[in-house]
This record gives structure tokens, sequence and C-alpha cells, in this order.
């Protein structure tokens, strides 16, 4: 197994820059930030353009990994593949076939990204949505030796209550994932939030991680019991996030990242761990977000070997 980090928590940095700082970090791959450059949302990250590569600019980027001795782990793009708005969806889905070509330039297996729903649906209507639209990505995909890895995030924030808003969130929905020749980007914060045991679902759907991300999670059991699972109602200002619950650097939270790896060892996963940094405390400089870089390394690459 590899180390390797989510290029989208430096957003103002170059590509160059921020694979020049993970090597010099410790890290081994990037999986690089690809949403579109648009104006109004710079907070988006967008270290490669995957509406202009061709050869030559693919060949620049691999000279430029090799030189830090990184390799490229994933092109990540997580939008919204089921978007309620039908020009919206068509938008999304366009720029993730041209993330996947420029996956299949970079000889790199993976585009990382979500389901998604339509807030407007029950949720067994989206499933038949999305059994009706996510195939022909799939096989856009497939056709290009590349895999659409799904991050189990529930994007609480894109439904006006906060529940879950991409259907990748629980093993149930990654046993139906798999019918649809979806892969697991698995990440472990999101399951303890959700009172799901991430070392039992790993275990039980270790042979659909085709890539991990790396974040932990800091519960506040006190407050969990005043407002359950999907937080506070009364006052609530924004539906991200929660009051008893807060993402964390690898190592300040609740995983159990010993007994993580030993499963992905076990089951012969022997692709990268991506550090997804989401940690309040360790954010607002790029000094800061390197220092919690640092954190991560330190506490993963004990774990990892190769």
């Amino acid at each position: 197994m590899r180390l390797g980090v989510l290029t989208a928590c430096l957003p103002g940095l170059t590509l160059p820059e921020v694979a020049s700082a993970a090597a010099r970090l410790g890290y081994q791959g990037l999986e690089v930030a690809a949403w579109p450059r648009t104006p109004g949302r710079e907070w988006e990250a967008s270290h490669l353009d995957v509406g202009t590569l061709d050869d030559a600019g693919a060949a620049e980027v691999l000279e430029l990994m090799d030189r830090h001795g990184l390799q490229v782990s994933a092109v990540a793009y997580y939008e919204n593949n089921l978007h309620a708005d039908a020009a919206t969806r068509s938008r999304t889905h366009e720029h993730l076939r041209r993330c996947i070509d420029a996956a299949a330039l970079l000889g790199c297996p993976n585009v990382g990204t979500f389901v998604g729903r339509d807030v407007t649906l029950s949720m067994v209507d989206n499933v038949r949505l999305a059994e009706d639209v996510l195939p022909a990505l799939v096989k856009y995909a497939d056709e290009r030796q590349v895999r659409l890895v799904v991050e189990n995030c529930p994007m609480e924030g894109w439904h006006p209550d906060g529940y879950p808003a991409n259907l990748a969130y629980s093993p149930e929905l990654w046993d139906w994932m798999a019918g649809l020749g979806l892969y697991l980007n698995f990440d472990p914060s999101h399951l303890v939030w959700l009172g799901i045991d991430p070392v039992a679902a790993l275990r039980g759907s270790v042979d659909r991680v085709a890539h991990v991300q790396a974040k932990d999670v800091q519960v506040d059991a006190v407050r969990r019991n005043r407002y359950g699972v999907f937080g506070q109602v009364l006052g609530r200002t924004s539906p991200w996030g929660s009051p008893w619950w807060r993402y964390r650097m690898p190592g300040l939270g609740d995983v159990d990242w010993r007994r993580l790896v030993d499963v992905l060892y076990e089951a012969g996963y022997d692709g990268f761990v991506s550090v997804e940094h989401e940690d309040p405390v360790w954010t607002g400089t790029p000094e800061k977000v390197m220092g919690g870089l640092a954190v991560a390394e330190r506490t993963l690459r004990p774990l990892l070997v190769g």
C-alpha cells in the first residue's frame, strides 16, 4: 500500500507546488482534484484541466510526478450525478467523461465521484434513476480501462434537511453499486458518525474497494444524545455537518486505523490510502494545511509497507 493525498485541500496552489509539498512530507501519490474552473467557485480545487488535457499535457504531468517520486492514484471529481436539474446533471456527466479521458491519458486506473441524489425524489425513485443513467458512464469508463470509484460520503449538505444525498453512504448501497459496475472509494470517517462500524463494513465489502480515503472523525456522544444522528433542527444555519461531530486528521479522531489497515492487508489490497484533509483545526492557511498533512503522514506511514 502507498500513501497519497487528495489535492483539494490546497486549492490556491498549482499542481507543481502541491506535488513538491506532498513529496517533501513523505507522500507517494496524489488524488488530483479536477473540478471545472468556474468563476465564483474558486474554492473548488482544479489542479488538472481535463477539458484541454492532451498527450503532451499528460506527458508533462507524468514527468512532474516522476520527478517527485509520485503517482496519480485517481482523478477526483466528486459531484452529484443525479442532480434534480437536468441541465446541471448533463454538465456533470460531460465533465466526468472528460475526467475519465484524462485518467486514461495518464494511465491512472481510477476516477473518484459520487452517485448523488435527486433531492426532489424518494430514495427508491433515486435508485431507479441511477440504474437508468449511470450504466452509460460506467461503460464509458470501462472502454477506457478506468474504474469509477464512489466515496461513501452522505453529502448531507445537498439535502435541505441534512439527510443523505449520495446513494453510497451504507454497505447495503455498496452491494447495489457493485451491480452497476461501480467500485468503492472507502472513507471510514462517515461511517463512524452514522453509527456503522467501519472495520466490519470494510471486511464485508473489501473486494469492491479500489481506492481508500483516509479521514478521521471526532464524536461528541453527549451532544449526539441530544440531537440524534442527523443533528440539530432548531436554529440550524446550514445543512452541512453537525454540532456533535467534526472531521479530523487521521490519528486525531475515533477511527481505529490499525484494524482498518490490517483488514486491507489481509484482503490483499495494494492500492493507495489517500488523505482527505477536512480538519477544521488544521485549516485556514496553506501552512496549517501542511501541518495537518504532516500529522496524517506520521499516523499512517508506520502502518503501511511499501
